[in-house]
Formats: structure tokens, sequence, C-alpha cells
């Protein structure tokens, strides 16, 4: 904690005369000097024996250049401090303590040096301490944990914001102030890398994450310490290009896995049945990969385009059908039944190895949803004549009559054939 003038006073036994002596000491100086202003820089207690310190105006000069305090020295030029002086200093709110011939100025020098090394040393500590834990946080929890170790260290609010300056990871979020205006003069400042104001009382640090497509930390607190927040900058710029590399990794291992499955080769991971997906954006979980400049999906149920239920051996299929459904705009690819366009040659490749009979035969059974006994009824024959008839067909075609997207694509093939 910085030492006050109050702090000084009790430390060393100064009496205290007038003004406010609750404001820290940056450092100290002695002069006698009628105007000593140009050669300080604010926060500085002066030590004086009043040799021109009871001149009208010198206590109005003293607050304008920023000057915390004053001590002045009796049993020299004078017994007492004038009471003109200490009627000023009240009225300026300068405060004014008594340094008695007892106590040296350089006494006084070496307290405040003393305890401004203690700080020194304090926060040096402190932004040490802080490195360790952030780092730790960075190796255990990531980006994540970075964002929230810091928030906790600073005791305030901290969030990570993407390029469009949205909240990824946030500790204290309700805390977090619009920080749209300046967001925007960080995005039109050219070059412009942080930003650092006060807002409601706090501190708040704006800083760029390497590039404005990682992102921007945000952090607010009543206590700044610059350092600490340099410093998570620098980790989570570490922590998002790793995150990248992996992303970049693992987006190519999945674009590969799909090539194979595209192929027939089977991969591990994947449930027995799902549909193929084309979706705007990647889950949180579950396979996906991105393909042709598209999202794809292989799940059970997810946003986006889908096929029929295929297995690890039709994502070819598949993949072809979610793209038909997306060109037709329907959400799955049995709701093209009846609708959708079909190619010429389309319907007499897969109609090609069956009879007119099993033609007729598919034709009611379909339209019947697959049910045996309303379909054999309408067909005039028994419901085992219509399961072997069924099963011829599926000898044929050597494929099953169970799948989904197979009774789809008959569906349309002989849809196509009466047209």
């Amino acid at each position: 904690m910085p030492i006050t003038v109050r702090d000084l006073a009790g430390k060393l036994a100064l009496p205290v005369l007038a003004g406010d002596v609750s404001k820290p000491v940056g450092w100290v100086h002695g002069t006698e000097l009628e105007d000593p202003t140009p050669f300080l820089e604010g926060g500085e207690l002066l030590l004086t024996t009043g040799l021109s310190a009871i001149r009208d105006g010198y206590v109005e000069r003293l607050v304008r250049a920023g000057v915390v305090g004053l001590g002045f020295g009796t049993g020299l030029g004078h017994d007492v401090v004038p009471a003109s002086l200490v009627r000023a200093a009240e009225e300026a709110g300068l405060g004014l303590v008594e340094v008695p011939r007892e106590v040296p100025f350089i006494a006084i020098s070496k307290a405040v040096s003393k305890a401004l090394a203690a700080d020194e040393y304090a926060a040096l500590t402190r932004t040490s301490e802080a490195q360790r834990a952030l780092t730790r946080a960075a190796v255990r929890a990531g980006v994540e944990g970075v964002v929230r170790r810091l928030g906790q260290w600073i005791d305030g609010w901290a969030v990570l914001l993407d390029a469009a300056g949205q909240p990824v990871h946030a500790h204290n979020p309700r805390l977090v102030p619009d920080l749209s205006a300046e967001l925007a003069r960080l995005r039109t400042a050219g070059g412009l890398a942080s930003i650092a104001f006060e807002l409601d009382g706090e501190h708040v640090f704006l800083q760029v994450l390497g590039s404005r497509a990682r992102g921007v930390l945000a952090v607010g607190s009543a206590r700044p310490d610059p350092g600490i927040v340099n410093t998570a900058a620098s980790l989570l710029v570490l922590a998002l290009a790793q995150h990248d590399s992996v992303d970049a990794a693992r987006k190519e291992l999945r674009a590969g896995q799909f090539l194979l499955l595209l192929n027939g080769i089977p991969v591990d991971g994947l449930p027995d049945r799902f549909r193929v997906h084309l979706v705007d954006e990647p889950p949180d979980d579950g396979f996906w990969a991105q393909h042709e400049g598209r999202i794809v999906v292989l799940a059970g149920e997810s946003d986006g385009f889908a096929s029929s239920e295929v297995d690890v051996t039709a994502v070819a299929r598949g993949y072809r059908e979610a793209q038909q459904a997306k060109k037709a705009g329907v959400r799955r690819f049995e709701e093209l039944a009846g609708t959708l366009e079909v190619p010429d040659g389309f319907a007499e490749a897969l109609l090609g190895p069956l009879d007119a009979e099993t033609r007729e035969t598919l034709r009611v059974w379909l339209r019947h949803h697959g049910s045996w006994d309303p379909a054999a009824a309408e067909l005039g024959v028994h419901r085992h004549t219509l399961r072997n008839r069924v099963r011829r067909a599926e000898q044929a075609l050597r494929r099953s009559l169970d799948s989904p997207g197979l009774r789809a694509e008959l569906w349309l093939a002989l849809h196509r054939e009466d047209q």
C-alpha cells in the first residue's frame, strides 16, 4: 500500500495541522524556493523551513502543481507554523504537517524511500505470483482458465471477446459494461492495440490479442495492475495459437476420415445408423467434417438438410441425398418423394433388374408405407406372396428394403416411370 501523508505523520510523530493528509506520497523534496513548481512532477511531499512559504499564493501554486503535502520545519526560522499558512492550507485542502527540529528532513526522505521500495517489491512479488497462477491456469484449463483466473486475481471482471465483439469466456459477466464504443475505436483506429480508461470508478483495459481476428481481452478492476493484464494477454495469445493449431489438425483429420467414408472405408467412433446432414455451423460434439466448402455432420439428429438413414458403408449415398434435400429446400431426403425432379436414366438404372409384376408390387407396397396387409389386399394376393415378391426384389437389387433411403429412391423411380 502506498504511504500517505497521514501514515508518515503517524510513523514519525509529526503533528497534522491542516488539509487532506490521505493522499499517497510519491516522493519527498526539500526546497526554500519561492516557486518550486517548475521542478516538481506532482505527488511530492514538499519540505521547507519557511523562508518563502509564507508568501501570498505559495500554497495555491503547490496545489496546482499536484503537491500532496507540505512539511513545515520548526525550530529554525520559525518556532511555530505561521497561522496564515495553516489557514491557507486548510482552505486549499493541502495536507500540512509540522516537522520539529528533532526530526531531520533526511529521516522523512528515508521513511518514504523505504515505503516506496517495499511497495515496489510487493508489486513485483504480486506480479510474479500472478504470472505463475495464470501460467498454471493456462496449462490446466486453457483459454477459459486464464480468463477466469485473471478475473479472480484482480478482484474484478474479465472477458474474452471474439472478432465480432461477442463474449467467448468471461469471469463475472454480469459486471461487464457496454464496451461497444471502445471496441469500435479499436476497429477503426489503425495500429491501435489497446485502450485504457476509467468507467464508473473502475479502471478498464482493452487489449487486442495478437490480431483482431483472435479477439480482444477486456478487464475491469478498482485495483488496476497493467503488468498482470499484459501477462494474461500474452498467455492468451499463446493459448489461442495452440488452440488454432490443434483445431487445424483435427479439421484435417476429420476431412481425411470423411474422404475414407465417401470411398466406402469405415472409420471408428460412428453409430450404427445415422443421417448425413449439411449444416451452417459445426456442432459442439459428434463427428463433423468440412468437405467441398460444406460442413457435413454424421448424426442421428441435427440442424440442416438430412439424408435418409445410412450406415458407414453408405455415406456417399447419404451425402448425395443431403445435397438433393438442400437443393430442393426440404429438411429430410424422404420428403422429396413425389416432388423431386428425377434425372434422366435414374429410374431405368434403378428399376432395370425388376420385372413389371415386381415393380407394381413395390409401387403398391410403398404407397402403403410398407404395411403388408393393406398392400396385399389391394394386390389381391396373400401376404406371404407379397413378402416373397419383396424378397425377390431385394435379391434383384442386392439391397435391403429395410433402408428408408432405398425405399425413397424406389418411390422416386416408380413415380418417374408413371410420368
